[in-house]
């Protein structure tokens, strides 16, 4: 591949995304890779990844989303970083202009985006919880002795889903291996998690906001398709996958990206292919000059500072790299 493109990466907490774009937004490239505890790690990898598949391509901007955003900016040098609600937002509303609803299940966290006319008016993210993640199905699926990628498969052969506590994840598993020693089919139980985990989603995420459609679904766990059909079973209306569904984050933060090109001028900050050669290390420190004992995050490159942040005043500024989109 030659030419030019603008680069999003989502670091999560579970997987890192990357993807590249045209100038008119078109995908051209996407990079799933599992983030093992190591986001810059799987940050390098994916760029070595790109470079391989994408030849001598000319990066005009990259944005960053996700847990990870500004470790990953800062290795970058992003010229966009953005969380995740942004992300998602902006991605599904391309996707889908007039979108009105955007549900967000991921590894490890879940998320409800309610948008009118493009614009995000209300939002509820739960990280506390992990019935109905990427993780915790994935978990029940192993313990099930089912590959994952069948999961929704057999959801969907349910005769008669069997009703599962869905409150929490600890509730969810224990009940399943009730309702399995007394004989109910794995097709019928593996249904009546899937409705009790978008119960819980209603319940705990979205918690009475107003689902209205058009509802898009994004995220890992859209690719379970017995999932899709509970949300439309409970919520009596369509829920639209879109088709890159399991990238969107990044794809929202490469669609940032190009329109922070226009506010630079057309310049950019991307470090280019050869920082992934360098060598970067994080370490923390406590703050001891104020009873707010700052937690500081100090990534450095080759042994030199490049950024620092965590602090609640000036005194641990870092070194400059602060971009004028943090957010």
């Amino acid at each position: 591949m030659a030419g030019s493109g603008y680069l999003g990466v989502d670091v999560g907490s579970v997987s890192t995304n990357l993807v590249l774009i045209d100038d008119k937004g078109v995908l051209q490239e996407k990079i799933y890779l599992r983030t093992q505890g190591d986001p810059i790690g799987a940050v390098k990898e994916g760029m070595k990844r790109l470079r391989a598949t994408s030849g001598n391509i000319e990066i005009l901007g990259v944005g960053t989303s996700g847990s990870g955003r500004r470790l990953a900016g800062v290795i970058l040098g992003a010229d966009c970083i953005k969380n995740e609600i942004t992300a998602h937002a902006v991605a599904a509303n391309y996707w889908m202009p007039g979108v009105r609803t955007v549900i967000e299940i991921g590894g490890q966290d879940s998320k409800i985006i309610i948008l009118r006319q493009g614009t995000v008016i209300d939002f509820a993210m739960n990280t506390v919880c992990a019935a109905g993640t990427g993780s915790f199905l994935e978990q029940q699926a192993a313990r099930l002795g089912i590959p994952i990628d069948r999961f929704g498969e057999l959801a969907l052969m349910a005769q008669n889903p069997v009703r599962i506590a869905g409150r929490c994840a600890v509730f969810a598993e224990s009940d399943m291996i009730h309702k399995q020693q007394m004989g109910h089919k794995i097709e019928d139980i593996i249904s009546g998690l899937c409705e009790a985990l978008v119960r819980n989603y209603l319940n705990n995420v979205a918690k009475g906001k107003p689902i209205e459609p058009p509802v898009v679904f994004q995220g890992g766990v859209a690719a379970n398709a017995g999932m899709k059909t509970a949300f439309e079973k409970e919520l009596d209306t369509q829920i639209i996958v879109p088709e890159h569904y399991d990238v969107m984050g990044a794809l929202g933060a490469a669609l940032l990206a190009c329109e922070a090109k226009e506010r630079r001028n057309g310049q950019s900050s991307f470090r280019g292919f050869d920082a992934l050669d360098r060598h970067y290390a994080t370490r923390t420190l406590e703050c001891t000059g104020c009873p707010n004992h700052c937690e500081i995050v100090n990534i450095s490159m080759d042994d030199k500072t490049i950024a620092r942040w965590g602090a609640r005043c000036t005194r641990w500024d870092n070194t400059g790299d602060e971009r004028n989109c943090l957010s």
